[in-house]
């Protein structure tokens, strides 16, 4: 017999959230119970407001984490079940289904916890127009579905209920090589020797088939067969020194990496340091001659000062708000319309005339083209990427995170100082000097007297309080970075 779910209660009831970045939670509450009725959630928004005909097709993917595969079979019973067809496209970067799910006009479903550790997991949701925007999050909250009797007491599927996934299907894959190949010449990285930290980034194979193919030396680094939560807003110390440490002992120019479902980029200079997401997203929109770029509230003001683009858009944190403004944008007449965010993934709205080659639009986070974009600007002008980063205005960030920080502790705490004001905030945070002024656009961005800025806000996918700083150098913006982690670890 059928039983009804509502998703509001389930995100209650389970404690796996959904929002931003689709539902997350611990592996252990995400049953595959749980996992079908958010992808039936999902399937059946689409169909009351037409956008799913019976029969569709449903792309499907996933990252390299053990939970994966499981939570994949779920999702596909929740397709099957609703009368749509699996696509499955195998073990590849969100990005890719994505474009892939936008090329078909059909939606498209990532099973991915992107850069959390590998006891969470997340299923992040693409309709056949993108990425799932705002008020669509809210009305997949507010939907309520049945679930079928094929669970057992502890909301797995029983023995012989769960339908199976169809053979892999490569035309995900094949679609983002051919939108690179498209844009950029074949021998764009000729000269240059590129590591490639490949961990265990669900598009390490494709990093190092596509970067050779378009004549870099490529040199392939650290495989693992464990997942390792890589977190490119918050790179580990011991990824710092190794990455030193490579591009010394290997010669290298860069080294390149992503995240977990490889939608956010690392990528390092000739002497192994790793560009902030924010600097090389500046870098990127150079090198694609955007007029207009959407970043949120948290990025580097370099941005605004580097004077290289016709208008600047700021946002809340998180794509599908970058989105919105990238959309903004085009009903306003911008042409060259592109995003970015301080995790480095990359999203342009327009398509591109790069010199005659065409760079179609893909308004999700992309990893690929911020690590293309800086290499071949490095490969054509005879230039290290230190030189590159060099020309930007003098402006250097910092972020950390308190891990398992309440959502709800960061959120009384954060509005605590805004209530209190200037005066709050200095007491606060003494060494930082008097306070400019406070915004509140998203969580409490503080600019001081000094030039110096100062951001806390609660994650949006994560148990974690963000912690952002901004200086005039990277050893500044470091050092208030850790007099700020003081202050907030006393905050528990």
């Amino acid at each position: 017999m059928n039983r009804s779910i509502g998703i509001a209660s389930l995100m209650e009831s389970s404690g796996v959230k959904f929002g931003t970045s689709g539902a997350r939670g611990l592996v252990t509450a995400m049953t595959d119970e749980v996992c079908f009725a958010y992808t039936a959630a999902f399937l059946q928004y689409l169909e009351h407001h037409r956008r799913l005909p019976p029969r569709s097709r449903v792309a499907l993917a996933g990252d390299l984490r053990p939970s994966t595969g499981r939570i994949l079979s779920a999702v596909a019973h929740a397709v099957t079940t609703r009368g749509h067809r699996v696509v499955h496209c195998g073990r590849v970067p969100s990005p890719s289904v994505a474009l892939f799910g936008l090329s078909e006009s059909i939606p498209a479903i990532m099973v991915t916890g992107s850069h959390i550790p590998d006891d969470r997991n997340g299923i992040k949701f693409n309709s056949p127009d993108g990425e799932i925007l705002k008020h669509e999050e809210c009305a997949i909250r507010e939907q309520t579905v049945d679930v079928p009797d094929d669970f057992d007491e502890f909301g797995m599927l029983l023995p012989g209920r769960a339908s199976p996934l169809p053979s892999v299907d490569d035309a995900a894959s094949k679609a983002t090589i051919a939108r690179l190949r498209t844009a950029f010449p074949p021998d764009c990285l000729a000269g240059l020797r590129i590591g490639i930290y490949g961990h265990s980034a669900v598009g390490r194979d494709m990093l190092v088939d596509l970067y050779a193919s378009f004549g870099a030396q490529v040199v392939r680094i650290e495989w693992s067969d464990h997942f390792v939560p890589v977190d490119t807003e918050a790179i580990r110390p011991r990824d710092v020194e190794l990455a030193a440490s490579w591009a010394t002992r290997q010669h290298l120019d860069s080294i390149v990496s992503t995240d977990g479902d490889s939608d956010r980029p690392l990528i390092s200079d000739e002497r192994g340091r790793w560009l902030r997401g924010d600097i090389a997203g500046i870098l990127c929109a150079r090198f694609l001659r955007a007029d207009t770029v959407v970043a949120p509230i948290s990025c580097n003001t370099a941005l605004e000062s580097c004077g290289s683009f016709a208008r600047v858009l700021r946002t809340r944190i998180g794509s599908p708000y970058v989105i919105e403004g990238m959309m903004q944008a085009v009903r306003e007449g911008a042409s060259r319309v592109v995003g970015y965010e301080a995790n480095g993934g990359f999203l342009t709205m327009t398509d591109l005339d790069l010199d005659g080659r065409l760079l179609s639009r893909l308004p999700t986070r992309d990893a690929m083209i911020v690590h293309l974009a800086i290499l071949s600007q490095a490969a054509s002008g005879h230039r290290k990427i230190s030189e590159l980063v060099a020309d930007l205005p003098a402006r250097h960030t910092a972020s950390d995170r308190l891990q398992d920080f309440p959502t709800d502790l960061s959120r009384r705490r954060i509005e605590a100082l805004q209530q209190g004001g200037a005066l709050a905030v200095e007491a606060a945070f003494p060494a930082f000097g008097p306070v400019r002024d406070l915004d509140t656009t998203d969580g409490l961005r503080i600019r001081f007297a000094s030039g110096e800025i100062l951001h806390l806000r609660p994650s949006g996918n994560a148990p974690e309080l963000r912690c952002y700083t901004e200086a005039a150098t990277a050893d500044r913006a470091r050092e208030i970075n850790v007099q700020a982690m003081t202050v907030l670890s006393g905050w528990r």
